[in-house]
This record gives structure tokens, C-alpha cells and sequence, in this order.
């Protein structure tokens, strides 16, 4: 048995319904962190507080839903009872009472779910691409030297935009480029705009945008299309699409976005006035300047003038300090053009020897000596090789029948042609063709006288 006064372990865990509600809420908030929920609304109450509460509910389940006034000042029309509404909201609990509900941030017309839709898809894809990345986003100019306005030629947005300019700075030169800004062609015309603008190379900042109106009316600048043409263009562009609750694809992926068209030509136009005031203020502080070093040179002067005692005998010193410093500036800058001199001819000579003429010319001279070389070579070799020849001519006279008939012998052949070595091969009577050195001789044969193999040669 338990005994009194201790009380159970889970008893001693236990929390206050204060503590409960908290932590419910907190788990609440951080697990739905934005949702869009669809219902009928009913019950719409709108205390002096200026904020409004309500039911959302459907044919199954109802939720109780709190609007604070911040949020529902942009609402441009109060939802009737019975109407069929989209909410955008975070998920809470009313820890006074424990009720569970929904804080309401936006309230939409159930019919505008579609587009909603696709804006958010479109929205998640072109952030996953990188076009609303902030480190491609480029600063505006201020003061840009020309303005472009991709805008309607007749809406309010010009009229506000030229409004501001003139009033702030109406030097800014502008130029227009007409579009529509809403319906079927909106879409295709902003982008040929823009596009335009960037061929023309005239301006330096764009303004794109409208004035306020619905979402069908907004939608063409939360258009794809738009889009990509606001990211491609090589002008910065600030976005200045209805008014500020009002956020659209372009401003997303613009450079710069502006709540309304007037904003917008307020932040690329600095305010004439407080130039005129910062100019005013530098004169002032110029002339008060200027008056306390008149005054510190005078006070210098007198006091010099009351130190002064040989005025000669300054001038003088002074003199030759100047002739000395002037002695030493020229030194120095002798010395200095001195070095230059050199530096120059150093890097003269350098470039002379890298020139492609000077490289070329000791090529050309290189390739001269080389067939001045090649030339002596083949002229020595080819002395060499007649030398050669004629001593390899004169050794084959050496043993030339020629050579020999040149010593005044003949050759007998017989009329076969064949050469007479034997007497005893030929018969008296038979012809013969001795030949001579130059020429031949046809003859007959009288007699043939044989000599033995050992009988002395008659001289």
C-alpha cells in the first residue's frame, strides 16, 4: 500500500494546463508552418480592434480562424457569409482557452485556388532554377543616365512615375516602351519590351510594372515568359508590379523590387531638395573653412612678422635653400632620367632582340651561312670525286686495248669479228680487218709464218 504523502511518480511529471497549452501551440507552429486551407466562412465578427474572427468550416469539421488587422488591411474585400474562400494561415492554438485555430495572413476567393497554384509552382521550379538567387541581382544606379519604363503609355503607373521624377529630379532623361499590361497579348508585348530595351542600349536602370488591380489583372507579370526575359536582360530592372501586398513572379526574379510604381522612381531619383540642402551645407562648411585658415594664416603671419628681426638676412638664407633644393632636384631628376634612360634602352635592346624582323633577318643570315656552308661542301666534294674519277680514268687506260693501239699496235679480227690469236685459225687468202686507233684497215692474208713458243721477239 502507498502510503500518504508520497505521491505517484507520474503525479510528480505532471504540468500545468498553462505549460500544456504552450508547448501544444509550439508543436503546432513548427509543424504546420504556412497552409492554405478551403472553406465556407461563417460567423465573421470585426470587433472596434479592427481585427476579425470567423469560422472556416465544411460539410464535415470547422475550425475557428483570427485575422489580426496588419494582415487584414489588404484584403481588398470583405468575404461574405456563406462565401466559399481560401485561406493562407499558420496553424496555433488560443492558449487562453485551449481552442485550436488558424491565424489567417491572406483570404483569397476559392476561384483564384487554380492560379494560386500555379503560382506557387511556378514560383518553387524558377527558385530551384536559381533565378531568384540574390547573388545575381545587380545594384540600381542612382541617378541612372537614362531611364526606361517598360509600362501602358496611358495608366496611372506613368503618370505617378513622371509625377515623382519631376518633383524629384527632373533632369532624368526617360524613355518609354509601350506595352500592354494585362489581358492576352500582355505577356508576349512586356517581354518584346524589354527585350527592346535591351537591343537600343539607351538606358542604364528599367522600371517594369503596373498599377494595382486583381490577380487576373497582375497575372501576366507572374507570366514564365516575363520572367526569363527580366533575368536575360543585361539592364538592371526593378519590379514595381500593384501595390505592397501585392507579389509577383517578376518582382521575385527582378533585381530590385518596389512596392508601387511611384517607390520605384523614388529610388532610382535622388531628391532634388536634399541635394540643394547638401550643397548648401558643403558651401557653408567651405566658407567656414576657408575663414578659419584665413584667420590661422594671419595669426601665423603676425607671429612671424613679430619673430622677424633681418628680413635681408632671411631672404637670403631662404634664397640659398632654395638655390640649394633646386641644385639637388635637378641632381635628382638627372639621376632619375639617368636611370630611365638606361631602364628604357635596356628594355629598347630587349626588344629589339625579340622583334620577329631582328629574329627573322638572324635566320635569314643563319640559312645564308648555312648555304654559303652547304655550297663550299658540295663544291669540295664534288672536286674530290673528279680527282677520283680522273685517277680511276687513268688506271683503266692503263689497261685499255685502246691505250694500246695507241702505241701503235693493231687488232686482227676475222670476219666473224672475232680476234686472230693463232695463225693457225686463218689461211692464206682469207680476209682480215685490222684495227687501228682511228679507224681500220680491210686486208687479205698472203702467207702465214708460225713461230715457236720459245723463239725470241724481233725487235
Amino acid at each position: 500500500m502507498r502510503k500518504e504523502g508520497n505521491p505517484p511518480t507520474s503525479a510528480a511529471h505532471a504540468v500545468s494546463v498553462s505549460e500544456l497549452t504552450h508547448q501544444v501551440r509550439h508543436l503546432l507552429e513548427v509543424s504546420f508552418l504556412q497552409v492554405w486551407v478551403e472553406g465556407e466562412i461563417s460567423g465573421l465578427s470585426r470587433p472596434a480592434s479592427g481585427h476579425w474572427y470567423f469560422t472556416l468550416k465544411d460539410d464535415r469539421a470547422q475550425v475557428r480562424c483570427a485575422m489580426f488587422r496588419s494582415r487584414n488591411r489588404s484584403v481588398k474585400t470583405v468575404p461574405a457569409e456563406g462565401e466559399q474562400i481560401l485561406v493562407r494561415a499558420k496553424v496555433s492554438l488560443y492558449e487562453a482557452r485551449g481552442d485550436f485555430q488558424l491565424i489567417a495572413e491572406a483570404i483569397e476567393p476559392a476561384g483564384l485556388g487554380a492560379l494560386q497554384k500555379a503560382f506557387e509552382e511556378l514560383k518553387a521550379r524558377l527558385d530551384r532554377e536559381g533565378l531568384f538567387s540574390e547573388d545575381r541581382k545587380r545594384p540600381i544606379p542612382v541617378p541612372p543616365q537614362r531611364l526606361g519604363l517598360v509600362t501602358s503609355g496611358t495608366g496611372a503607373a506613368i503618370h505617378d512615375i513622371l509625377t515623382v521624377l519631376n518633383r524629384r529630379f527632373p533632369g532624368l532623361p526617360v524613355t518609354l516602351y509601350p506595352t500592354p499590361v494585362q489581358g492576352k497579348e500582355a505577356t508576349a508585348r512586356i517581354v518584346e519590351a524589354i527585350e527592346r530595351a535591351n537591343r537600343d542600349g539607351r538606358c542604364d536602370a528599367l522600371i517594369v510594372g503596373r498599377g494595382g488591380g486583381s490577380l487576373e489583372d497582375l497575372w501576366c507579370f507572374n507570366e514564365e515568359a516575363v520572367a526569363r526575359a527580366i533575368h536575360d536582360s543585361r539592364i538592371p530592372i526593378i519590379s514595381a508590379v500593384g501595390h505592397e501586398v501585392d507579389i509577383t513572379i517578376a518582382d521575385l526574379v527582378a533585381d530590385q523590387r518596389a512596392p508601387t510604381p511611384s517607390a520605384a522612381a523614388e529610388m532610382v531619383s535622388p531628391d532634388r531638395q536634399k541635394w540643394l540642402d547638401m550643397l548648401t551645407r558643403l558651401e557653408e562648411r567651405l566658407l567656414l573653412s576657408a575663414r578659419q585658415i584665413l584667420r590661422q594664416r594671419h595669426d601665423r603671419v603676425q607671429e612671424l612678422g613679430a619673430r622677424l628681426r633681418h628680413p635681408s638676412q632671411q631672404l637670403q638664407e631662404q634664397a640659398q635653400r632654395v638655390d640649394d633644393l633646386e641644385l639637388r632636384l635637378e641632381q635628382r631628376m638627372q639621376q632619375q632620367l639617368t636611370a630611365r634612360w638606361e631602364k628604357l634602352e635596356q628594355f629598347r635592346n630587349r626588344l629589339h632582340a625579340s622583334r620577329p624582323d631582328y629574329r627573322i633577318g638572324q635566320y635569314q643570315q643563319r640559312v645564308s651561312d648555312l648555304g654559303e656552308r652547304l655550297s663550299l661542301s658540295i663544291n669540295t666534294r664534288l672536286r674530290r670525286e673528279r680527282e677520283r674519277y680522273r685517277g680511276l680514268a687513268s688506271q683503266l687506260d692503263l689497261v685499255s686495248p685502246l691505250a694500246t693501239l695507241e702505241r701503235g699496235y693493231a687488232i686482227a679480227e676475222k670476219p666473224g669479228g672475232d680476234i686472230l690469236r693463232d695463225p693457225e685459225s686463218i689461211n692464206p687468202g682469207d680476209p682480215l680487218r685490222l684495227r687501228l686507233a682511228h679507224g681500220a684497215l680491210q686486208c687479205t692474208v698472203d702467207s702465214v709464218e708460225k713461230t715457236s713458243a720459245n723463239a725470241p721477239e724481233k725487235g
